[in-house]
C-alpha cells in the first residue's frame, strides 16, 4: 500500500499535466490520507466495527484502491501516447544526486523517525501515561510531511529553522527544572515536547522537500528517504537499548536535528583566488572541527560542575546559566548539536546523583530503575514514573516483607490473601505480572506461587538484584514463567490454582487482551471450582472496573469491587499506596468471606457498553480524567 504513493507520483510526472514537473504534492495528499486513517481508527473505526467486519471492510477497500490504480495506470499509458516525447535531461537531471545529497536524504529522514519513537516513549512513561498517547506525536509526524510537501511559502521553513534551538533550549530548561521539583502541569509538559518535536520535523522534512530532486529521480529520492525511516525505528528498537542504558537517544535525536539545520546566519566569502580559497577552507575547517569539539565538551564540563556546586533544587538560575552557554553556540549547527548533547548528558549525570539511583537496566520493554529513598529506607523499582514495586531496606525478614504499596496488608489483595479459605489448603496461586514479587510474602510453606512475566529484566532485577528479597524471603515455592501471561497460561493445567492475581495493568500500557471474555474463560479454566480471579486496575485515566462487570455478567459470574479512596498518614509513612482491585468468582457462596467486609461492594456493570472481546475492544467508552489515583504497579 505505502508503495503505491511514489509510483503513482511517478506515473503523474509522465502524464502530461501542467503540474506533472513537480508531483511532489501528491505526497502531501498521500499523508493527509494517513492522517485520516490514524484519526478515525480509535474514533470512528474500532469503537464501532469488531475487527472481522473492519477486515472485510478493508479487503473492500483493498479491492477498489487496486481498481483505481488499474484506471490510473490506463490514464497514464494514454497520456502517453498523447504526449509529445520528453526532451533530454537537463545535465543537472541526467548528473543525479550524488553520494553526500543521498546521505543528507537519509539521515534528515532518520532524525524525525527516531524522534517520533522517543517522545512517544518518554511521554507515556516519564510525562503522562495517557491511553492513545502515542496517536499525538505520529499525527504531528504526518502533518509536517503534510505541510512541507504543500508548496508552503520558504519563509516558514526559515521560520521554523530559528524556533529549533529556541524551542530546544526552553524544552531543557522545563525539563531540568521539572526534575528539580518544579510542577508544571500535565497538559503543559506534554505541549512542550510535543511542540520540540513538531519543529524538529518540520526543520528536517522541510529540508528533505527543498532539496528534492526533479521528477527523474523521484522513486530514488524516496527510497533513500524511506532507508531513513526504517534505519530511525530500527536504532531505537534495537541499537539504543543495546547501546544506551536510559533513553539517551531522545537528546541524540535533538541534538542531531539541530546539527542537520541550515545555519542560522550565512556568512559572505571574500572573492580570492582558487588556491588562496582553497588554503583558507582547509585553515577554517580545521579551526572549525577544533572549535566544535572543544567548545561543547566546555558546555558539558561547566553545566555539571553548575548543576553540583549550584542545585536547581534552591534556584532557577543554574539552569539559566547551562542553557545561555548553549544558547551562545546557536549559530553554528554542529556547535549547538554537540552542546545540546553535552547539557543533557550534564543534567542527567546529575539526575542519577539526587534521585540516589542504585542500578538501571533497559530492555525491549523500556528502562528499569531501582532507587533509594533520600533517608534510605527503602528501595524503589520504577519504570518512568510508574512505581512497580518497593521494599523495605533491614535485615530484619518481618519488617523487610511486609508488602508496600498496593499490596499492603490492609489493602484490597492483602485482605483476599489474609481472608481467602483457600489459604489453609495452601492451594497454588498464580500471579500475572511479576514487579519485585510482593504478594510472594503472602506465600505459606508447601505452596505454590507461580508468576507470569513478560519483561527477563524485571525477574532479574527482583530475583538476583540484591537489592528485594521477597521472592527469596518467601515461604512458598516461587517460580517464574517468562512471556506472554496469556499464552503461558494456556499451558498451566486445568483446575490447578485456587487464586489468580492479574496484575500487568501499567499506565497506558493496558494488555487488552488480558481483559476480553476468552481471557476470564481461560482464567476460570485453570481455577479450582471454588477459585477466585483478583485484578488490579488502578488507573487514573481509565475506569475498567464496568469491563469487568459486563464480562462477568455475561458469563454468569459474581463479582465484588474496592476502589481505595485514603490512607492513614502511618500507611502513608510505612509505605502504602491506595489501590482498586476486582474480584470475581463462579457463585456468590465463593464470595462470602469477603462479602460481609462493608469496602467491597458488588461489581456494577455498564449495559450499553460492548463486552470486551478478542473481537472487539475500546478504550473510549471507559476514559475518564478523575481525581488521580496510584498507577498499577507491574506488567
Amino acid at each position: 500500500v505505502s508503495a503505491t504513493a511514489p509510483l503513482l507520483q511517478k506515473w503523474f510526472a509522465g502524464s502530461g499535466h501542467r503540474q506533472a514537473q513537480d508531483p511532489y504534492f501528491l505526497y502531501a495528499a498521500s499523508n493527509a490520507g494517513s492522517m485520516i486513517g490514524l484519526l478515525a481508527y480509535p474514533t470512528l473505526i474500532e469503537p464501532n466495527l469488531p475487527l472481522t467486519l473492519q477486515s472485510r471492510a478493508w479487503a473492500a477497500g483493498y479491492a477498489l484502491l487496486c481498481g483505481l490504480i488499474a484506471a490510473c495506470a490506463a490514464l497514464y499509458w494514454r497520456a502517453r501516447a498523447l504526449v509529445a516525447p520528453t526532451p533530454p535531461m537537463s545535465h543537472r537531471a541526467a548528473d543525479g544526486p550524488n553520494a553526500p545529497t543521498r546521505t543528507r536524504w537519509v539521515a534528515l529522514a532518520f532524525v524525525p523517525s527516531s524522534l517520533l519513537l522517543s517522545v512517544t516513549a518518554y511521554l507515556s512513561t516519564d510525562v503522562s501515561p495517557v491511553p492513545l498517547m502515542w496517536v499525538a506525536p505520529l499525527a504531528l509526524y504526518l502533518l509536517t510531511f503534510i505541510l512541507v510537501f504543500a508548496r508552503l511559502p520558504r519563509a516558514i521553513h526559515q521560520t521554523m529553522n530559528y524556533l529549533l534551538p529556541a524551542t530546544i533550549l526552553a524544552q531543557a530548561y522545563v525539563v531540568f527544572t521539572e526534575h528539580a521539583g518544579t510542577n508544571y502541569p500535565m497538559g503543559f509538559l506534554v505541549a512542550v515536547h510535543l511542540q520540540v518535536f513538531f519543529v524538529a520535523a518540520m526543520v528536517c522534512h522541510g529540508e528533505l522537500a527543498r532539496t528534492r530532486p526533479s521528477p527523474e529521480f523521484l522513486t530514488e529520492f524516496y527510497f533513500w528517504m524511506s532507508l531513513g525511516g526504517v534505519m530511525g525505528g530500527v536504532f531505537n528498537a534495537l541499537v539504543a537499548p543495546a547501546m544506551f542504558h536510559s533513553m539517551f537517544e531522545y537528546p541524540l535525536g535533538l541534538a542531531l536535528a539541530c546539527m542537520l539545520s541550515p545555519p542560522l546566519f550565512a556568512r559572505r566569502v571574500p572573492r580570492l583566488p582558487h588556491w588562496a580559497r582553497l588554503q583558507t577552507h582547509r585553515e577554517r575547517l580545521a579551526r572549525n572541527v577544533a572549535f566544535d569539539l572543544i567548545v561543547p565538551l566546555i558546555v558539558g564540563l561547566a553545566s555539571a560542575t553548575i548543576f553540583f556546586r549550584w542545585p536547581p533544587e534552591a534556584s532557577a538560575w543554574p539552569v539559566i546559566a547551562v542553557v545561555a552557554m548553549c544558547a551562545a553556540t546557536a549559530s553554528n549547527p554542529v556547535r549547538l548539536g554537540l552542546s545540546v548533547a553535552a547539557i543533557f548528558w550534564a543534567g542527567a549525570w546529575y539526575d542519577d546523583v539526587v534521585d540516589h539511583l542504585v542500578y538501571r537496566e533497559r530492555s525491549f520493554y523500556g528502562v528499569l530503575q531501582v532507587q533509594s529513598d533520600a533517608r534510605e529506607r527503602f528501595y524503589n523499582l520504577n519504570h518512568g514514573r510508574i512505581r512497580h514495586g518497593k521494599q523495605r531496606r533491614s535485615d530484619d525478614p518481618d519488617l523487610r516483607d511486609v508488602p508496600l504499596l498496593y499490596y499492603y496488608p490492609t489493602g484490597p489483595i492483602g485482605q483476599v490473601f489474609q481472608a481467602w479459605p483457600g489459604k489453609a489448603r495452601r492451594q497454588p496461586v498464580a500471579v500475572v505480572g511479576l514487579g519485585v514479587g510482593s504478594l510472594a510474602a503472602y506465600g505459606q510453606s508447601e505452596q505454590e506461587f507461580t508468576f507470569f512475566e513478560i519483561d527477563p529484566a524485571v525477574e532479574r532485577i527482583a530475583r538476583e538484584s540484591g537489592y528485594f528479597k521477597y521472592l527469596t524471603d518467601s515461604r512458598a515455592d516461587c517460580r517464574v514463567v517468562l512471556g506472554d501471561a496469556r499464552l503461558s497460561l494456556e499451558h498451566q493445567p486445568n483446575y490447578h490454582f485456587g487464586l489468580m492475581v492479574v496484575d500487568a495493568f501499567s499506565g497506558d500500557a493496558i494488555p487488552v487482551h488480558l481483559l476480553t471474555r476468552e481471557a476470564i474463560e481461560l482464567y476460570f479454566r485453570k481455577l479450582t471450582n471454588d477459585g477466585i480471579v483478583a485484578f488490579h486496575i488502578s488507573n487514573r485515566f481509565l475506569d475498567l472496573a464496568p469491563v469487568l462487570g459486563n464480562a462477568a455478567r455475561e458469563l454468569g459470574l459474581v463479582g465484588l469491587d474496592q476502589n481505595e479512596a485514603t490512607r492513614s498518614p502511618a500507611e502513608w509513612q510505612l509505605g502504602k499506596e491506595v489501590s482498586h482491585w476486582v474480584v470475581l468468582a463462579r457463585q456468590r457462596s465463593d464470595l462470602e468471606w469477603l462479602a460481609g467486609d462493608p469496602d467491597w461492594r458488588p461489581l456494577a456493570a455498564r449495559p450499553e457498553l460492548p463486552v470486551w472481546t478478542d473481537d472487539y475492544t475500546s478504550l473510549w467508552g471507559v476514559a475518564h480524567f478523575g481525581p488521580a489515583e496510584s498507577l498499577s504497579s507491574s506488567r
